[in-house]
């Protein structure tokens, strides 16, 4: 180990969108970034430890010390560099919901990941490849820390190189809508679901719809119904997830391009234009049962930022 250490007084603004994985029959390998945003600054101090402050989503519930997400992800990035971790003062303005398939812990990885970066600026350089290979790696999986970090929609996959990316620009027209429930779901819960083998005709069935959901997404918004279409995991969550499945099968049933977000239980709408996504937005207005709190998103095609402001003398 090295007694390398980050400037004392050295501050960092990080920002870091939502994700939606998935998007219907892209499991595991397919994520959009959202024009839905946390926002942290973090500050380097002589005191030990870390002091959090929490605003907005999370506030009085995620922890305020060393045992935050964010904290012991940037513990991990400083250990696996070998440079000495410094006290840590941080401040969190969360919007992305909680447990609600929107990537709110992949967020956090990505957001602990890249203030590190910014912090270690000039005494290690973290690139892209990098900064994938440690997200995966404390996420578990890239498809949602993939699009977090790049912007855009990403294809992610796992090679004998480790983790990797491709990140494609989304036609103009699509328009996202993002529902979101009040219960939340627990993404072990929702993998814990899966059975551990499908058929072979669903697996060529979504093979064929994830070919199709590339083009729908960049090129041909008009074929979004048909491309999202999934038989490999939806439909084995559901019993954990009634509202969300009636949900989107409403707004199937109108023609419109619902999935199941992430692990859920929030519902992802690819709208192919605005006009689209009005229609949507008053399906889902309209739905009986739980309310639903709509969201007319943006894709996020910047992906995670950070900003290094120097110490303070």
């Amino acid at each position: 180990m090295t007694a390398t250490a980050a400037p004392t007084g050295r501050s960092v603004s990080v920002r870091v969108p939502a994700t939606s994985a998935n998007l219907g029959p892209g499991f595991d390998t397919l994520g959009l970034a959202l024009s839905l945003y946390d926002d942290l600054e973090v500050t380097t101090s002589e005191r030990p430890g870390a002091r959090v402050e929490i605003h907005g989503v999370g506030e009085g519930e995620v922890p305020t010390d060393e045992h935050n997400l964010v904290v012991r992800t940037i513990a991990f990035t400083f250990e696996r560099y070998g440079v000495q971790l410094p006290g840590l003062d941080l401040v969190a303005h969360n919007r992305i919901p909680h447990g609600r398939g929107l990537g709110s812990s992949g967020a956090a990885i990505v957001a602990g990941i890249m203030a590190a970066k910014g912090l270690l600026d000039g005494i290690v350089d973290i690139d892209s490849n990098a900064l994938l290979a440690l997200a995966s790696e404390l996420e578990g999986h890239p498809d949602n820390v993939a699009p977090a970090l790049f912007g855009g929609l990403t294809i992610a996959w796992t090679s004998d190189k480790g983790p990797q990316h491709k990140k494609l620009m989304v036609h103009r027209g699509v328009s996202p809508l993002i529902c979101v429930p009040e219960k939340t779901m627990s993404t072990e819960l929702a993998r814990s679901l899966r059975p551990v083998t499908v058929p072979h005709e669903d697996a060529a069935f979504n093979v064929s719809r994830s070919a199709l959901l590339i083009a729908a997404l960049i090129q041909s918004p008009e074929l979004l119904h048909d491309a999202t279409e999934d038989k490999l995991h939806q439909s084995y969550r559901a019993s954990a997830m009634p509202e969300t499945v009636g949900l989107v099968e409403e707004l199937r049933s109108h023609g419109l391009a619902a999935v199941v977000s992430g692990a859920g239980p929030s519902v992802l709408v690819l709208c192919s234009d605005p006009a689209q996504r009005l229609e949507a937005a008053q399906v889902v207005a309209n739905h009986g049962g739980s309310p639903w709190q709509a969201l007319m998103l943006a894709v996020d095609f910047k992906g995670a930022t950070v900003n290094v402001h120097p110490a303070k003398s």
